[in-house]
């Protein structure tokens, strides 16, 4: 048996604060909303409303919409992958900018600008009605909406995991393959494909993952799912069927985590090879053309609800009805936020609340990311599923979860009470988003030899400051690139937000909801012109800050696209 060392004993003393933490805020209120679900004759009652029920319409519903999300984002997301990777054509560089632009929109604001452009109402069908043909029959509504919005926000998944498979693929596997006589088509059907399976596994999962936790597509394209079967529930006032209802879909996301990672080890997908970068084949002619004119449809698909959300936030609350487009425009909607205290307050409450949450996530997820690092003891996997697990959970189970474990004061919560106070904003961001801190702080100290710690502490120093002055300097870019996404994320969180923000301290997605349904677009599209701003700064210096970490290990490393889906439930 190995002998305790005094580095162990600290990685003991630091797991204990650190997972207390995570157990009493993660864990535990999804415990007891399990409990409360089940609680009297709530088997029978709430759990037997699946069977015949309409909660069991909306599971399906959700299941539905969430696999075909899939298909759909998976194929405009892969092709889009091999395209750019394989190909140099008119447009591609160009169009390797836009293709990630999705990761800038909100989750509501994103939305509100699909449906400002393609629902009967929207912009595009009002045109084409223009020209004689009947809005309706071009636009896009309920089930056809949210799969349209689920497409063109969550392909990114599947373009930075399969465009990182594509960059460490070695060609000289198709040239073997080439030489054996296979046609090019059997050769990525037998070859590359399932070489390429981990990263489509990582795509189809986040993707469903997203989908079954979308919220503000299905509200705005009034379609019921069970997120919104939840929402309205609660609002009802029967709590134990809401509580059955966010188990179920927990339970249901969770066992499609598992069955996706079951199916990514059921066989090895890895190569020998050097992993050279393959040589981009020149598309001439016809093919030139195509693809030219190709990106440039999808550059302006890409680009138009960002544009749009940019050009109504500029015009006049309430004078925009029937025209194909705004008409009067001012500055004055982004002068009036910054202006009137009552227009700031959920830019405030944004601000702050992220911030709190962040630090919190910093700290929490650091020192978790060390702690399984460096665990001597069995149980790392049960740990390191502990703090993912908000990540396989969506944003309407969090947000039920907490109200029913701090609501009211018991000896499972310590008298805690959280339910009508602005704290309970910060708490769900940060346990939303812990795992984003987590992920990145552990793939800095993956790369991180042990020996390194090892060194500073024979030479003297104590694991804390071994810990403090040598380890956090060396992983400080990956924390700090988590913290920048957790951060930007709950400034743009709608899905929790809106189950437990307290009256009078909306934060800005909810605010943007509200005046979206106030019409006063152009204050609400202010409010998410500032949103993508800020994204969009943070996903520069994000991006800096990861490949200067690649650069400094002198290869090509996988895109693990989780770290920037926690917060894209659309």
């Amino acid at each position: 048996m190995r002998q305790k060392t005094s580095s162990d004993r600290f990685i003991v003393l630091l797991a204990i604060p650190t997972f207390l933490v995570i157990t009493f805020f993660v864990v535990l209120p999804m415990v007891l909303t399990a409990v409360e679900s089940a609680g009297g004759d709530g088997l029978s009652t709430n759990y037997g409303d699946f069977l015949d029920g309409a909660t069991q319409q909306a599971l399906l519903l959700s299941v539905g919409i969430s696999l075909l999300s899939v298909l759909f984002a998976g194929l405009i997301g892969t092709a889009l992958a091999v395209l750019l990777n394989r190909f140099d054509f008119p447009g591609r560089r160009w169009l390797e900018v836009f293709a990630v632009l999705p990761l800038a929109l909100p989750p509501l604001i994103g939305t509100i600008a699909f449906v400002l452009l393609f629902s009967t109402s929207g912009i595009i069908p009002r045109a084409l009605g223009q020209l004689g043909i009947a809005p309706s029959s071009v636009a896009f509504n309920g089930v056809a909406g949210v799969l349209l919005v689920h497409a063109f926000t969550q392909y990114p998944y599947f373009y930075m995991a399969v465009s990182s498979g594509l960059a460490s693929l070695d060609p000289s596997i198709e040239e073997a393959a080439a030489s054996l006589g296979a046609p090019r088509w059997k050769m990525w059907r037998d070859v590359l494909l399932p070489m390429l399976t981990p990263s489509l596994v990582a795509g189809a999962l986040i993707t469903f993952m997203t989908a079954m936790a979308s919220f503000t597509a299905p509200q705005l394209y009034n379609v019921q799912t069970l997120t919104l079967q939840i929402v309205a529930t609660r609002t009802s006032g029967d709590y134990s069927l809401a509580a059955a209802q966010s188990t179920v879909l927990g339970v249901v996301s969770i066992i499609f985590l598992f069955v996706m990672r079951w199916y990514q080890g059921r066989r090895v997908h890895r190569s020998l090879s050097k992993g050279v970068q393959s040589h981009r084949a020149q598309a001439k002619g016809a093919a030139a053309l195509l693809a030219a004119v190709g990106s440039t449809l999808l550059s302006l698909v890409l680009l138009a609800p960002i544009v749009v959300i940019f050009l109504v936030s500029f015009s006049v609350d309430g004078t925009w009805t029937t025209q194909i487009l705004p008409d009067q425009f001012t500055v004055q909607n982004y002068l009036d936020i910054f202006s009137q205290p009552d227009l700031f307050l959920p830019v405030n409450v944004s601000l702050q609340t992220s911030l709190i949450a962040t630090l919190a996530a910093v700290v929490v997820g650091g020192a978790a990311a060390w702690v399984i690092a460096r665990w001597p003891f069995r149980g790392k996997s049960l740990m390191d599923m502990a703090i993912m697990l908000p990540w396989a959970l969506p944003g309407t189970v969090i947000g039920v979860n907490l109200v029913t474990a701090f609501a009211a004061p018991t000896p499972w919560n310590l008298g805690l009470v959280l339910v009508g106070s602005i704290v309970i904003l910060p708490v769900a961001y940060f346990v939303r988003y812990v795992p984003l801190v987590f992920r990145n702080a552990s793939a800095s100290i993956e790369q991180l030899d042990p020996s390194v710690n090892e060194a500073a502490q024979s030479l003297g120093a104590s694991p804390v400051r071994a810990l403090v002055t040598v380890v956090l300097p060396l992983v400080a870019k990956g924390l700090i690139a988590g913290a920048l996404l957790a951060f930007v994320d709950g400034v743009g969180e709608y899905v929790a937000s809106v189950i437990v923000y307290p009256a009078g301290f909306a934060p800005m997605s909810v605010a943007i909801y509200q005046m979206i349904y106030g019409s006063q677009f152009g204050t609400a599209a202010a409010y998410g012109s500032l949103q993508i701003l800020l994204i969009f700064v943070v996903l520069v210096v994000s991006s800096r800050l990861q490949a200067g970490r690649r650069s400094r290990r002198g290869g090509l490393t996988p895109v693990d696209p989780a770290p920037v889906a926690a917060g894209g439930a659309a």
